[in-house]
Parts: structure tokens; sequence; C-alpha cells
């Protein structure tokens, strides 16, 4: 591990693992970087990996307040910088800001994994008012259940009472998993509005110069699907892929059929960018 210098001098710890070409990881919501590790690994024997965690997490500095795009931005900013990494990897909210940074930083190759992106309003919203509620009452088990079903419509336990779903996730949050999850949780639902704040149509990224992998599980949430594919028409270098048998989490269980992409994604040749569009 080895701490450096955010621009506004806080200091972020960056955990580093394998050797060849630096690919930096933009976690997602309600996680550190602890879930990752195996995608790490996975990729150490090619690449080198960076992790961070971002603020307010483990061993990260405290967020601002209020939460803005910019600092998310900036702390990536300064671990490219730092690395020599060009290479990206970004998991559902950490996908919504690392393509947001590709607007503005020297990104090379982008690859996104269920991207926390709202294209003309296809991400789901009706969910987040009510987890805020549950969550200004101190009920965060409900807060999560309401927000699990909101953002996994594909689930059948979304089915369930939601007194059952509740009672499923207060048994969940004596994981370590689930309490680090219950513990990120205000921190979830303000990623979950910063994305909100940025619905519209994917035309807004078109401007992104990098070579970009998006990708999707086909046991994750369907909205995936159609972000992806509007993204890809939007963005003058990019690719979809959908990787069977997978869901929101395949990313951090680094199956080969997960992995291999990856690697394919970040060791193929450079793709001419298309013309822009008249």
């Amino acid at each position: 591990m080895e701490r450096i210098t955010a621009r506004d001098g806080a200091s972020i710890a960056v955990h580093s693992t394998g050797s060849g070409p630096g690919i930096v990881v933009v976690h997602g919501g309600g996680v550190t970087i602890d879930v990752y590790r195996r995608l790490a690994t996975a990729l150490a024997d090619r690449f080198t990996v960076h992790l961070y965690n971002r603020r307010g997490r483990a061993d990260a500095p405290p967020r601002s307040t209020p939460y803005t795009l910019d600092q998310e931005i900036d702390d990536l900013a300064t671990v490219l910088e730092h690395t020599g990494s060009g290479n990206v990897i970004g998991h559902s909210s950490g996908g919504f800001i690392a393509l947001q940074s590709a607007l503005r930083l020297p990104i090379e190759r982008l690859a996104l994994y269920d991207a926390a992106i709202s294209v003309d309003g296809g991400w789901p919203s009706a969910w987040l008012e009510p987890a805020r509620e549950a969550l200004r009452r101190g009920d965060i088990a409900r807060g999560l259940a309401v927000t699990a079903a909101g953002i996994n419509p594909q689930m059948a336990a979304v089915r369930l009472p939601l007194g059952v779903r509740v009672a499923i996730i207060r048994a969940f949050m004596r994981t370590p998993i689930g309490r680090t999850m219950g513990e990120l949780l205000p921190m979830t639902l303000d990623e979950t509005a910063l994305i909100l704040a940025h619905d519209g149509p994917a035309s807004q990224w078109e401007a992104v110069t990098a070579e970009v992998l998006l990708a999707c599980g086909t046991d994750g949430p369907p909205y995936y699907v159609d972000a992806n594919e509007a993204l890809a028409r939007a963005l003058p270098r990019a690719r979809t892929v959908t990787i069977p048998r997978s869901g929101h989490d395949a990313i951090n269980r680094a199956y080969p059929r997960m992995v291999e992409p990856l690697v394919d994604f970040f060791t193929a040749p450079v793709t001419p960018e298309r013309a822009p569009r008249t």
C-alpha cells in the first residue's frame, strides 16, 4: 500500500498488485476495495492492478459536504497520474464516475461492468425516496431492503413481502459485507441521487474518446442492457459484451468468463475512432 496526495491535500491509499500495464479500478457503491481483490489477483499476471477506496470508506479520507462528482474525478485523476495508468475498470456507481471522468481525463481504455448510467430515464428511481425515508427513521435494514429491490427488479426475492425481505436483510447485516453495506447506505443513496441528476440522452457522453467496453451479465438487472446499447451507439469507440451466467457481482467473483473479456479488451490492438455523426 502506498499513500499519495490528492489535489485537495488529502491522503489516498493505493493498493497495487501484479506486473504489466496499469489498470485502476473504480469500485461500486456500498462496498470497499476488499470485494475486488479476487479481480485484482486474476489480472495480476498480466497487469498491475491499482485499487483505492473512494472517500468515506476504510483507509480513505472523508467525503466533501455536499458530495460532489468533481471530488471523485479529481481523486481518480490523482491515482491515474501517480500510477501512470491509462486503463480504468469501473463497476456500478464506479462506472458512472469513470465514464464521467473520461470526458475530462486522458483515459485510453475504459471497461465498464453494470455501469450505473441513467439514459433517458432508464435507471430505476422510484425506490430512492422510500429508502431515504427508512434511513431518516434509522431503519437501515428496511432501507437496504428497499434499495436492493429497487435496483434488482429481476430477482425472485423482490416478490416476497417487504417484512420478509427486511428480516433477510437483518440476517445479512450480521455478515461482514452486509455490515459494510449497511454502514455505507447513506453514501449509496447520495451516489444514486448524483447518477439520476445526470440522467439524459446517451449523446452527453459522445465526446469520450477512450476505447470503451460496455459489459453486463445475463443474470443482472435488464436496464443495463438497454443503457449499454444506447451508449455504444453514441460513443465513438465502444462495443458491448454480455457475460453469461453472471449477475451484478460477477466482477467481484472474477470467474474466467468475466476476466477473459477484460484481458482481451485491454490487450487488443487499438481500434480507429468512428467518424463524427452528421
